[in-house]
């Protein structure tokens, strides 16, 4: 276990952990089984104890996630668009794809906020907002500002857990993610709670 924490140790203060982080928060974004998250919390367990620099942590999650964010979005405009159009008028699927279109209109910044907290959901709502053409540069602000909250909150949840654990960095990487899990699976109870009472809304109505 020591030989393994010296290893981890090595990496995370190495100068070339912020092109890591870059690397791994950007394919994060369109290939979920990268863990993105854990990266950058483990980069600010570390940065409790000087190195890596805990600004260029957080500066280097962002701007990586919002690289992937994009490449994610251009991805969707490019395939999805295209097959959107293809979908027969009274289809299932053009009437979904017209709700998305809809739904991205009226609440796309909202819902790109709060899709990046969702194990994910921000793959699928930057895919969806590419396919139904979002504005770019809507998507650019609103993504910048989801970016920059994903980057600090990510990033001092681990320096905060290095603090708390500063001669146990293990237990505090560990708490970084446990909390950051824990908040996670708040985000999405919420969500599960939000389409319930809707159901039931829905169901009255037809009543």
């Amino acid at each position: 276990m020591r030989d393994a924490l010296d290893l981890l140790h090595h990496t995370v203060t190495s100068p070339w952990v912020y092109l890591v982080i870059i690397a791994v928060t950007a394919v994060d974004a369109f290939f979920p089984a990268v863990p993105g998250e854990t990266v950058v919390i483990t980069a600010g367990v570390f940065a409790a104890g000087g190195e890596p620099d805990l600004a260029l942590v957080i500066v280097t999650a962002a701007f990586g996630a919002l690289v992937g964010d994009h490449v994610s979005y251009a991805i969707g405009r490019g395939g999805g668009a295209h097959r959107l159009a293809r979908f027969p008028a009274d289809s299932r699927r053009r009437a979904g794809s017209e709700w998305a279109r809809r739904a991205v209109d009226r609440r796309g910044g909202m819902i790109l906020t709060t899709a990046r907290y969702v194990p994910g959901g921000r793959t699928a709502v930057t895919l969806t907002m590419g396919a139904v053409r979002y504005p770019v540069r809507m998507f650019l602000l609103y993504d910048a500002l989801a970016c920059a909250t994903w980057g600090i909150y990510c990033t001092l949840l681990g320096y905060f857990g290095g603090l708390a654990f500063e001669h146990n960095p293990v237990s505090g990487l560990l708490a970084g993610v446990a909390i950051s899990l824990a908040v996670t699976g708040l985000f999405e109870a919420a969500r599960w709670g939000r389409r319930r009472a809707h159901r039931r809304a829905a169901a009255r109505r037809d009543c």
